[in-house]
This record gives structure tokens, sequence and C-alpha cells, in this order.
């Protein structure tokens, strides 16, 4: 069985499981988080924790079974805590503003790159170089945050672009004549 999928998780007071049928939802003080699980896995609640056992046992069964208990994990963490993602932009001129659901981005491009954030994903500027994503979902922010990279990735020889939580670029020499 997966090592992982043996470990229980515990409920925090303030969260709320509905487990029903292959269904579950999580509720907190950040919001309600939704998921169909793998009829591959069972989903026990029992005083405060839930576990995971893989219905037969195949090897995708136990894989499946750790996979699902990382996702509700993650769930439960996200409607207690929540989830941030820092975006950092390198370059002359490379800015970003909010306004509204809208993140303006000025990226050396001849026009603003406009990007609509969805729901449930909000956003700062501490500066006009950096940019805070927080959400209750992880697979949400981390989708934001791959879409905002892509307008601008880092190049290798000077290190402009857009990078994700201090994501360090290795950088490439110069061609030498």
């Amino acid at each position: 069985m997966s090592r992982i999928a043996k470990n229980p998780i515990e409920v925090p007071s303030g969260v709320r499981i509905d487990l029903s049928g292959q269904a579950v939802s999580v509720s907190g003080v950040r919001g309600t988080l939704k998921m169909d699980i793998s009829p591959q896995v069972e989903v026990r609640q029992i005083d405060g924790l839930l576990t995971f056992v893989a219905r037969t046992k195949t090897k995708f069964s136990n894989a499946m079974s750790g996979t699902t208990r990382a996702l509700i994990n993650n769930m439960v963490v996200g409607v207690t805590v929540g989830f941030e993602k820092k975006i950092e932009l390198v370059g002359v001129g490379y800015r970003a503003q909010i306004q509204g659901q809208t993140i303006n981005l000025s990226l050396g491009f001849s026009h603003p790159v406009l990007y609509q954030l969805p729901e449930g994903v909000t956003a700062e500027t501490p500066s006009q170089t950096e940019l805070v994503l927080r959400s209750s979902s992880k697979q949400k922010i981390g989708q934001v945050a791959a879409e905002i990279r892509s307008f601008r990735p880092p190049e290798p020889y000077k290190g402009k672009g857009i990078r994700v939580d201090g994501e360090r670029i290795r950088r490439k020499e110069a061609k030498k004549k």
C-alpha cells in the first residue's frame, strides 16, 4: 500500500468534511472545495480522522490512495490556512498593477498584458515588481501562476522575465567572437 495513504488526516476544528459516494466536500473559514475521488479508493471518517484504503490490491489502487490522501490534505490546508505564491518581475520597465480582478502587466511589449483572475484567487502588489497571489485551492493558484509566467518566461542570458516563488535561472554565457 502507498506509504502516504497510511497516514491519516487529522481534521482540525472548524473544518467540515462531507463524504457522499465518490464526492468529497471540505468546508472551512476560507470557503468550500469539492472533488470527485477515484472509485479505486475508499475514504473513511472516524473520530476526526480521515483514513484512505485501496479497494483492490493493484498497484494503481495503491497509487490512487496516496494521491487522494495528498489532494484531500491540500483541500484541508487550503480551507484553514490557504496558499500563497509570490511572483517577481525582473527587467527594466516590468511592472504589475491590479485593477479590480484584472492584473495589468507591463512586460516590454508594445501593449500591456491584461490577465483576468479566476474566481477564488486574489492578488496584491507590495511593490511594482512583486505580485502575491492567494487562494484556498492549491491547483488553481498554481495554474494562475503558470499562466502569468507564460507571458514572459525568464530568459537565460540576462535573466529577464517573470519568476515564481524565488525561481533560480541558470545563466548562460554570451557568445564570444
